[in-house]
């Protein structure tokens, strides 16, 4: 093993955005033009960006390329997400490119080094990392690496097991693609099958105007306000935390992109007792309800790491009630309108708070239950898939997670 400052076994490579009142920088560009949201989501690789800008642009602005395998790192706001570059892409001035020089280091292993890093210096400032970063900042970075070869070996091992996992989270995402696309065509487009087994709108099934959605409904559906189909809307606990025992309780930053992420939770001191309604189920929907940003954000649990989960008084806990709705029904169609809850914040800047009331009155068409019990039955084991490579990528994650820090120091080896 070798110290040597990260600044000088690596090309730092600064973003930039073009001018934003400039059409001609951002109509109709189709290179990628990253910014923190666009990776801040714990995947290695980044593929794509909200917003893509001209081949104009980048031969105008202050943006550069980077190429694939780069690393990139976040420099302002939330200080030291990584990502690798997934394909050539642009960037904004928020972040830094990372390219490792050749022969000294090797980009593989400069993404994990780096991720090693930052997780040493967020164990040591109690999750901070720095306020910002700049170019001196990586003046002061002492890492050690091994030799080349070494290097590459250590990144094998680590990058084979981030493969799998991509690989789980690319299958997870086609399966929720399907059961979003079977939702959309049976109760947006009202194509479920009829009596004969053909789509109900398209072969003349009947409509009828509801005057509570402001829509048409195929004829015998109704519309119910999520109260009178629903056993629990409430709030979680206001929790004392601690590290070890007691509960395991989700927080805001577990509900991203309609999953819940088990890493980010934490432990309630206390135990609650096995009938306590805020202790989590199959099928609960979680939806946080307060703050900028993440308000509004729905998810389902599809699984529990421990059977003693609840949520934060900063989620909303949403659970059918299977005599009148079907579990399965009842989530994709919260998550279809995830943007219309977040929509309906109350408050002031930075205070925003989502009311139950707007839950218990929230309005959806109830649609006839042999149709719910049939898509119930298609979706259940997609459902079910999803769980299972979830809780394998969790799984091979705490490996890669438990290898990195002894790969990095030379505790384990790899011949």
């Amino acid at each position: 093993m070798a110290s040597v400052i990260l600044s000088d076994v690596i090309d730092i490579i600064s973003g930039g955005t073009p001018k934003t009142s400039e059409a001609k920088y951002w109509s109709g560009g189709n290179i990628d033009w990253l910014s923190i949201n666009d990776f801040n989501n714990g995947n290695r690789f980044v593929y794509n960006s909200e917003k893509k800008i001209t081949e104009l642009a980048l031969k105008e602005s202050n943006t550069k390329l980077l190429n694939k395998g780069d690393v990139i790192i976040s420099a302002r706001g939330t200080v030291g997400v990584l990502a690798q570059i997934g394909k050539p892409m642009c960037f904004n001035q928020s972040c830094f490119g990372l390219r490792g020089k050749k022969g000294l280091i090797d980009n593989d292993f400069l993404y994990y080094v780096l991720k090693n890093y930052i997780h040493n210096l967020k164990k040591k400032s109690q999750g901070s990392v720095f306020d910002t970063i700049n170019i001196k900042s990586f003046d002061l970075m002492e890492i050690d690496i091994p030799n080349y070869a070494s290097q590459c070996s250590i990144a094998s091992v680590l990058s084979a097991l981030d493969k799998k996992i991509e690989l789980n989270n690319r299958i997870n995402a086609e399966l929720e693609a399907m059961t979003k696309t079977l939702y959309d065509y049976w109760f947006v487009q009202f194509d479920f099958p009829n009596e004969e087994g053909k789509p109900y709108k398209s072969s003349g099934g009947k409509m009828v105007y509801n005057t509570i959605l402001k829509r048409e409904i195929p004829e015998g559906w109704e519309d119910k306000k999520l109260l009178s189909v629903t056993t629990l809307i409430r709030r979680g606990i206001s929790p004392k935390y601690t590290d070890k025992g007691g509960a395991c309780v989700l927080n805001q930053k577990c509900i991203r992109d309609q999953r819940i992420l088990f890493e980010e939770a934490r432990r309630y001191a206390n135990i609650l007792s096995d009938n306590d309604e805020r202790l989590l189920i199959i099928n609960d929907i979680v939806i946080n309800s307060t703050g900028v940003g993440t308000l509004g954000r729905v998810a389902f649990v599809k699984r529990l790491l421990e059977p003693k989960t609840t949520v934060d008084s900063h989620i909303t806990i949403v659970r059918a009630n299977p005599v009148n709705i079907y579990p399965e029904y009842l989530i994709w169609t919260l998550c279809r309108f995830q943007y219309l809850i977040e929509s309906a914040a109350n408050g002031s800047t930075g205070q925003v708070e989502l009311n139950k009331s707007f839950l218990e009155n929230f309005n959806l068409a109830l649609p006839d239950i042999h149709i719910q019990a049939k898509f119930k039955n298609f979706v259940s084991p997609l459902i079910n898939k999803i769980a299972v490579l979830e809780q394998e990528s969790e799984n091979l994650i705490q490996l890669r997670d438990f290898l990195l820090p002894m790969l990095m120091n030379g505790q384990v080896t790899v011949k």
